[in-house]
């Protein structure tokens, strides 16, 4: 993989887009996690956190992707910057 190729200001947006698809990603997959919890007992309960919970969920995504995921942002980056590298080679 060749980073240096790539000027610093797509490089920093290539690898913001690449953790935001895996934070959205996570949050997927922790959804149905959640799903199975009881609202009156999760986290206090009520209508207020079943409506809120997906939101909830989604952060703890962000969260983790931030934190350095699970390693598909680095996959996800390797192809955006070998797509913009077949695309500036045309």
């Amino acid at each position: 993989m060749q980073i240096e190729a790539t000027p610093p200001r797509n490089l920093a947006a290539a690898r913001a887009a690449a953790q935001k698809f895996e934070g959205h990603a996570l949050g997927a997959l922790l959804q149905p996690m959640f799903e199975g919890l009881s609202a009156r007992h999760a986290f206090g309960g009520g209508a207020g956190e079943e409506m809120w919970r997906p939101m909830l969920v989604a952060e703890f995504g962000k969260v983790m992707a931030a934190a350095g995921g699970v390693g598909l942002a680095d996959a996800v980056l390797r192809q955006l910057l070998a797509t913009q590298e077949a695309e500036s080679a045309r």
